[in-house]
Parts: C-alpha cells; sequence; structure tokens
C-alpha cells in the first residue's frame, strides 16, 4: 500500500477497511481499482447477468443503458436520470465526513455525485464487472473516492464500516438479492441509512424470479427493513420501480451490542 501516490488517498483509506483474508492480499490494478476477486466471477450465470462484464455497455451505460432501463422501471413519464439521483440520493441524505458504499456501483455515475457530497469523507464503489469499476475509476478525479471489484454478497468489510449505504438499480439483478442486503446491513455502522433503487411488482402480484432478475414484492423489501431492526422506513413506488430508505438504530449506552 506504501507505493500508492497521493492521489489514491480514497484507495489508501478504503484499504484500511477490509477485513484480513488470510493469504489473499487486495490487487491494485493499474486501472486505479482493487480487486478482491481475482480470477472468480461473482456476476449470475445468466445472459441479463453476464453483459456486465462487456466494456461497450461501461461505456454507454449512462448515455444509453440506464436511460432505457430506467423507462422500463418508471415509465415513460417517470423520473428521468437527474430527478431519479437527486430523489434517491435525497433520501440517502448524506453528509460531509461520511463514510459511504455504492453497491452495484457501475461505471460509477452514483458514486462520483456522493463523493462530491460527502466532502471530506469516503465513498467506495463496489461492483463485481471489472469493466465497470476500470470505468469508474479511470472517470474519477476525486481523491475521496476507491472502487473496489468484489462480491455484494460477501463484502470484504468489517462490521459497521460504513455510515451509509446505496444500491441503485443491482440488487434485483443479484443471484442472490437478500444476501447481498444482509451483509449492506452488516456493514452499515449504527445509525446509519441506507437507500436501495429496484424492481416493485404491480400492486396485488407477488414477487418472482426470471432469468435471474428479481422482481420483489410491493411489501418485500420495507418488511424485511423491518424484520432487522431498521426504522424511519420510507419507500416511494414509482410503476415498477420503487425506491426505499432506512434507518440502522443507533447504539446508545446500555445497550446490547449488535443486532
Amino acid at each position: 500500500m506504501n507505493h500508492l501516490g497521493e492521489g489514491f488517498g480514497g484507495v489508501k483509506e478504503m484499504m484500511t477497511l477490509l477485513k484480513p483474508a488470510g493469504d489473499s492480499v487486495p490487487l491494485v490494478t493499474s486501472a486505479g481499482y482493487v480487486d478482491v476477486l481475482a480470477g472468480h466471477d461473482a456476476i449470475g450465470p445468466h445472459r441479463g447477468q453476464q453483459v456486465f462484464h462487456k466494456k461497450f455497455l461501461a461505456l454507454v451505460y449512462e448515455r444509453l443503458w440506464r436511460p432505457l432501463v430506467s423507462r422500463a422501471f418508471f415509465g415513460l413519464f417517470g423520473p428521468r436520470a437527474a430527478t431519479e439521483r437527486r430523489l434517491a440520493l435525497g433520501m440517502l441524505a448524506v453528509s460531509s465526513g461520511d463514510r459511504v458504499i455504492d453497491v452495484g456501483c457501475g461505471p460509477g455515475n452514483y458514486t462520483r455525485e456522493l463523493a462530491a457530497a460527502t466532502i471530506d469523507g469516503l465513498v467506495v464503489g463496489v461492483d463485481a464487472s471489472a469493466a465497470m469499476v476500470a470505468a469508474a475509476a479511470k472517470r474519477s478525479s476525486r481523491t475521496n473516492v476507491a472502487y473496489l471489484r468484489a462480491d455484494a454478497c460477501a463484502l470484504p468489510f468489517a462490521d459497521g464500516s460504513f455510515d451509509a449505504a446505496c444500491s441503485v438499480g443491482v440488487i434485483h439483478m443479484i443471484e442472490r438479492p437478500m444476501l447481498a442486503l444482509d451483509e449492506i446491513a452488516r456493514v452499515l455502522a449504527p445509525g446509519g441509512r441506507i437507500t436501495l433503487v429496484v424492481s416493485c411488482a404491480a400492486e396485488g402480484r407477488p414477487g418472482s424470479v426470471r432469468n435471474g432478475v428479481t422482481v420483489f414484492g410491493r411489501d418485500e423489501l420495507t418488511d424485511w427493513l423491518r424484520e432487522h431492526g431498521f426504522v424511519a422506513i420510507d419507500q416511494r413506488v414509482v410503476r415498477r420501480g420503487q425506491f426505499v430508505s432506512a434507518r440502522k438504530p443507533a447504539v446508545h449506552a446500555g445497550d446490547p451490542i449488535g443486532r
């Protein structure tokens, strides 16, 4: 880690948060991101999941792919990309100095906004796609951001490492989405906030899984958050998508440690 230059301040700080992994050594790549997966493929096997390995998708993600997906979820008259970001980031409400994790960061469109909002904090963008984190690192100009290739279902951080966590348009694409949610909750500090932008079934319809894509039932995520002790739950459904935020309870003096 000592060989990293001044511009890698965010990477250096992120490395201090990583859990010991036996003989495994995180690789700082020439593309500017850290890789803890080596040759392991943590993306699901379905075609709609494997496409995220493609460098071409990383190039057109923000300008073409993400707007098309948003139209499919939110409809022709739903929130555009800028409005979607304002809503999601407003629900997360990060502050200066916060440590934030962006799970499924893609090419970093939300990660960069979060890094600007935290000012002197730290934002870690995590994605299982090397193409995505490489594109994100290339587009990053801030020193308080770091990108990590890792598995959302096995985040390599200690418990309670982050003050806030977000995942936009990704959890429903993960092969084991509830395990990814467990991991996000684990690395979130007491009092920390979470914001999710995910799929949502039509009212009265059950959740479903098809070709590796999960469509969450209307109450599935809010029920999960309550069952895991989260409070201040806010859900905003827009057609076939939903914005969900919540807060992990703070630990007060005399409270037992842990969930």
